[in-house]
């Protein structure tokens, strides 16, 4: 999280790169006392923002993803990550991110960044649409024609036929479809800070409610594995800089801190990178369907991680803003989130019982019931 002015933080934490292109820009550098300086209210405004609107995808995509868990629907089937796959996460951002980071070397960062928007474009559709359609059923009567469609892509014929794309919906997701992509259309067009976080949110409440850790362990390993690549990268090279820099894409949530004195055309920003909301949220998430498994009716390790990461994000806020340099929000918000639980259930003697929880996906559920039903009959 970041200004402009001075330096967007973590994974998106675009803000280390203007400290850094400052130094070494003559012209910037000398142009710096021209560049506005947002007010105590405006800054305030901003921060505030961005909190509120971290916190959103969060405590909203922790409760879908406890009905995503008990879903038997594909298309809200939820992706489990398992300890292996945590071990190996952070390696693969860490290539992609050298990657992304040599292709702006090589090639025009023009024509690269117009294949991320078109790209970024139809995966924030649909994710706006996935985010608004609980929302439309809602709205709508039950008298409303809702009208079933399929799309369906195969390959092959007869015994030999494979479906490529097969995707299912009705009227009120077409509608949501057609939202997001005028949002989507308004965004390539002008580029627009509301449009960016409107795609933002959806992917991050997606995020939360479709990620899920199997248990707290791989939770404590992606987080780990994450905090050491997030300080690596923001603090030991300008590789994330550099990227964050360059990278035009709806991966950050901003709000400008002119916005009093300029009103919706401000361009002073303040920025927080989606892996700071995704990455501690679908952790949050796993607490909370650990809640549900206690059959307590409390969410007590929900409600202490989720205040966990307030503080943490408050923190975050503090230290750059104090010191005036850019911060790996992870820092701060990976010991807060995962130490503050700990702390609880060491207190509660529930320790053993949550490293013991293990997430069983929909389908293995499913398989697990039939079998029990079978052996009933017999």
């Amino acid at each position: 999280m970041a200004d402009t002015d001075q330096v967007p933080v973590s994974d998106p934490e675009a803000a280390a790169a203007a400290a850094v292109l400052d130094a070494l820009n003559g012209t910037e550098a000398l142009n710096a006392t021209a560049k506005f300086v947002a007010s105590p209210e405006g800054t305030a405004l901003a921060y505030g923002s961005l909190v509120l609107m971290a916190l959103l995808p969060i405590f909203f995509g922790a409760l879908r993803s406890v009905h995503c868990s008990k879903s038997k629907n594909a298309s809200d089937m939820p992706e489990t990550i398992t300890s292996r796959d945590a071990a190996r996460f952070p390696i693969i951002a860490s290539c992609t991110l050298f990657g992304l980071y040599l292709f702006f070397k090589v090639f025009s960062q023009e024509y690269i960044n117009m294949l991320l928007s078109v790209y970024f474009f139809g995966l924030g559709v649909l994710a706006l649409s996935h985010t608004l359609s609980p929302l439309m059923s809602r709205i709508f009567p039950e008298s409303f024609p809702n009208k079933q469609y399929q799309l369906l892509f195969t390959q092959g014929s007869d015994d030999t036929k494979e479906e490529i794309v097969n995707y299912e919906f009705d009227t009120k997701n077409l509608l949501c479809l057609v939202i997001g992509a005028v949002v989507g259309v308004w965004y390539l067009l002008k580029k627009h800070w509301i449009a960016n976080n409107l795609f933002g949110l959806a992917f991050a409440l997606n995020g939360v409610e479709l990620l899920h850790l199997n248990n707290v362990n791989t939770g404590c390993i992606l987080l780990g594995g994450l905090f050491v690549y997030d300080v690596f990268w923001v603090f030991g090279t300008n590789v994330m800089v550099t990227v964050a820099r360059s990278f035009e894409a709806p991966i950050k949530l901003v709000f400008p801190q002119d916005l009093l004195e300029r009103g919706l055309g401000a361009s002073n920003f303040a920025m927080l990178g989606l892996g700071d909301i995704v990455i501690p949220g679908i952790f949050i998430a796993l607490l909370l369907r650990f809640d549900v498994s206690l059959k307590k009716n409390s969410r007590t390790y929900f409600y202490t991680s989720f205040l966990a990461y307030i503080f943490g994000l408050g923190l975050t806020i503090f230290v750059m803003h104090t010191f005036k340099h850019a911060q790996p929000a992870l820092l701060y918000l990976v010991p807060a989130c995962v130490g503050f639980p700990v702390v609880v259930a060491l207190i509660k003697g529930e320790l053993t019982e949550m490293f013991r929880y293990e997430e069983t996906p929909p389908e293995d559920t499913e398989v697990k019931e039939e079998s029990e039903t079978e052996k009933k009959d017999q």
